[in-house]
């Protein structure tokens, strides 16, 4: 892989061929980084969804069982 850059500008290594790549695979990165992020949202809901499931129902059961005790 060296020997394709060895004669080649810095600005060609470094500037022309990450451009070129950003444009061929953009949508590819864009999808995969918006799967992850939408991936980690959905997580995220999730467990504030049980935390708050697990609260309530502790909340609940904790003043039924104290009212049926007297």
């Amino acid at each position: 892989m060296r020997e394709i850059f060895t004669g080649l500008p810095w600005w060609v290594k470094w500037i022309a061929v990450p451009v070129i790549a950003l444009v061929v695979f953009g949508g590819l990165i864009a999808s995969v980084v918006g799967f992850v992020i939408g991936l980690l949202f959905k997580l995220l809901v999730f467990v504030a969804l049980v935390g708050g499931l697990i609260y309530v129902v502790r909340k609940f059961t904790a003043g039924s069982s104290s009212r049926s005790d007297w």
